[in-house]
């Protein structure tokens, strides 16, 4: 079994600019040692702090830093936000706007850059290569975000996120 303090021990980056390769590499790198009913703990885990994190508040907040506007890109927004540990992360489930007071990263075109693409697929990945069977499915749980959909409007924005507003927002 694994406890959420392994969980967090795991995944938690120590180098917030790290690009998305870096940090794939690096918990490839941690997952590798895990046994296979250590590698299944580990993506529940995950799977429940995505559950977690499927809000319109935080959405919005994702909104707001860097025009997050699918599902997929929330997605990889929701894995960049358990990279940066369970501190982090659970401030942001309670108040999104303490995001703020995080470094993130610029992808090549200078836009800021809080996704970590398929970095939720990589204990799964390591699994299949091992096994050449799939770990089990978890559903999701719900197939929209908790909470009341985030108003995008400029002003609604900037009440709701004043301090995500003034550092990121684009608009």
């Amino acid at each position: 079994m694994m406890t959420e303090t392994q969980f967090w021990q795991l995944v938690t980056t120590t180098e917030p600019l790290a690009s998305s390769d870096e940090l794939a590499a690096l918990l490839t790198k941690n997952l590798t040692p895990l046994d296979d009913e250590e590698l299944a703990a580990f993506d529940k885990l995950f799977g429940q702090k995505m559950r977690d994190s499927y809000t319109w508040r935080l959405w919005g907040a994702a909104y707001i830093i860097s025009g997050c506007n699918s599902e997929y890109a929330f997605a990889e927004f929701r894995c960049w936000l358990i990279s940066r540990g369970q501190e982090t992360f659970e401030k942001a489930l309670k108040k999104p706007d303490t995001l703020s007071s995080l470094e993130i990263g610029l992808d090549k075109d200078g836009f800021f850059n809080p996704y970590l693409e398929e970095y939720d697929l990589i204990a799964g990945q390591i699994f299949e290569e091992r096994t050449d069977q799939e770990l089990p499915y978890v559903p999701s749980g719900q197939n929209q975000p908790f909470g009341k959909r985030f108003n995008d409007k400029r002003k609604h924005l900037k009440t709701s996120y004043p301090t995500l507003f003034e550092k990121y927002w684009q608009g």
